[in-house]
């Protein structure tokens, strides 16, 4: 399946981008989280591109793309605005999981001309995670992992020993069924966090979390003006399912679609069911 992907490299904001290719037509971007890389999109990239552009880069930072900072959401949000011009387009559908999720919220709020539908799995529209921190003590606890990335050198140090054994377990604790990845799949994921610089550029971006230009550019990112559809699986051990509840005030054309029996690792847990509710959406 892989062998048929088209890998490459472009320029955008000013760093070198790796990113995997396929098919023809509307430019459809898949955006991975952490502690992905775009293979983290195996099972959607051949599906889609029976009928768009499918575009999965590895995101500032990781794996093959240049490990340079800043990492905060002004600087993210121009990557992929970037990248949808590098590649010669106006206009694109982005998907978005976990930290890519995100990614595609606030873009579509800060681009809304470069946004045209927008597909987000397990991860949080800003404002919907404020308001849960301040009421819901369960989001706060399953968030513990956002301090302890402040840290200086001692995440990076946990999560790359042992052949990143620490990711290895994340990744499989965050799955309903941890059969979910096979070993060959971990050995992917481990490889790619530790190329040289990825670890501290991927929790970068949690970092960047704390400063004073986040907090402040935060409000910029509320209103969604794309239609939108959320795919939500129920059992993730990161995120309630209550950042899904009362999104309209800043996201009026939005669909939810839950799914009881997946973990946060929803495309990869679920692909068929994924696969079906992304390209009827974008196709509709």
């Amino acid at each position: 399946m892989e062998n048929s992907f088209q890998h490459n490299y472009l320029t955008a904001n000013g760093i070198r981008f790796h990113y995997v290719a396929a098919g023809r037509g509307d430019l459809v971007l898949l955006l991975h989280g952490f502690p992905e890389f775009w293979y983290s999109w195996r099972f959607q990239i051949p599906e889609l591109a029976k009928y768009f552009r499918v575009v999965a880069p590895d995101l500032r930072g990781y794996n093959e793309t240049e490990k340079r900072g800043p990492y905060n959401m002004a600087t993210l949000t121009t990557d992929i605005r970037d990248i949808v011009r590098a590649l010669g387009y106006e206009r694109a559908h982005i998907v978005g999981h976990d930290w890519g999720g995100a990614i595609a919220f606030a873009t579509s709020a800060l681009y809304p001309d470069l946004v045209n539908k927008l597909v987000v799995l397990n991860a949080p529209h800003a404002p919907a995670l404020v308001r849960e921190f301040r009421r819901n003590w369960r989001q706060r606890f399953k968030s513990w992992y956002i301090a302890a990335f402040q840290i200086p050198f001692l995440p990076e140090l946990i999560l790359g020993s042992f052949n990143a054994w620490g990711i290895r377990a994340m990744l499989r604790a965050g799955a309903r069924d941890a059969q979910t990845f096979s070993d060959a799949d971990l050995r992917a994921y481990a490889d790619a966090i530790l190329k040289p610089g990825a670890l501290r550029a991927t929790i970068g971006y949690y970092r960047a979390l704390r400063t004073r230009q986040a907090m402040q550019s935060g409000r910029a990112f509320r209103n969604i003006a794309a239609p939108t559809l959320i795919l939500w699986g129920e059992k993730d051990i990161a995120l309630e399912v209550g950042l899904t509840r009362d999104l309209e005030q800043w996201i009026p054309n939005l669909r939810v679609k839950y799914f009881p029996n997946a973990g946060h690792w929803s495309q990869q847990e679920e692909p068929d069911a994924v696969n079906a509710q992304i390209v009827e959406f974008l196709r509709g």
